[in-house]
């Protein structure tokens, strides 16, 4: 079965001193590199929020930042500003290698909805096209890395499940903003089939 490699969110501001640092972040970008030597279809997601984006707490007066709100229906954490479309945080970090990445899948880019799958936004409104994509390339089996373990990386294989691939996720290639909420997850994609893998 043909495999691919989906490295979720690299960015800059998910890395030391970024706008939403994700603890020890940049442990995982030798790894990533040398995992990249494994694959020959590699894809990449990247954040890409206008400045005026709801998760944004900076954009709810009275707000600040992991208060839990409401966007359009959904429940939304909100989150400093982090990757604004054309910024140095919303860039690739500089370690990562980029030479391989075949194909990347930008989301978060509608204000008035959050999208930390690489797949589809959180309501499931709007389809990335990231599906068909590895579908026309005949592939079913994913792998995973990237940041954050606990969100973005999580709510994109639980898509990837629901899409009909096979998923395994490097453990030495991710890391969770919160390692107990990891830690639960971790049995859930156990429960589900996911393989988990260092």
């Amino acid at each position: 079965m043909k495999k691919a490699l989906i490295i979720i969110d690299l960015q800059n501001d998910f890395t030391r001193d970024g706008g939403l640092e994700v603890p020890e972040g940049n442990e995982i970008i030798p790894e990533v590199n040398r995992l990249q030597e494994e694959f020959d279809i590699i894809i990449a997601t990247q954040d890409w929020h206008p400045p005026n984006h709801g998760s944004f707490a900076s954009n709810h007066p009275g707000k600040k930042a992991f208060d839990v709100d409401e966007l359009n229906g959904l429940e939304q954490v909100l989150w400093p500003d982090h990757c604004i479309q054309g910024s140095r945080g919303a860039e690739f970090h500089p370690e990562l290698k980029t030479e391989k990445i075949q194909a990347i899948i930008r989301k978060g880019m509608d204000p008035g909805i959050d999208s930390y799958s690489g797949f589809f936004d959180n309501g499931h409104r709007k389809s990335t096209g990231l599906s068909g994509f590895l579908k026309g390339l005949e592939i079913e089996n994913l792998f995973f890395c990237g940041l954050a373990a606990d969100y973005c990386v999580y709510y994109s294989i639980k898509d990837a499940l629901s899409e009909g691939f096979h998923c395994t996720l490097f453990l030495n290639g991710t890391r969770p903003i919160s390692s107990d909420n990891f830690d639960k997850i971790k049995e859930e994609l156990k429960e589900k089939g996911v393989q988990l893998i260092n």
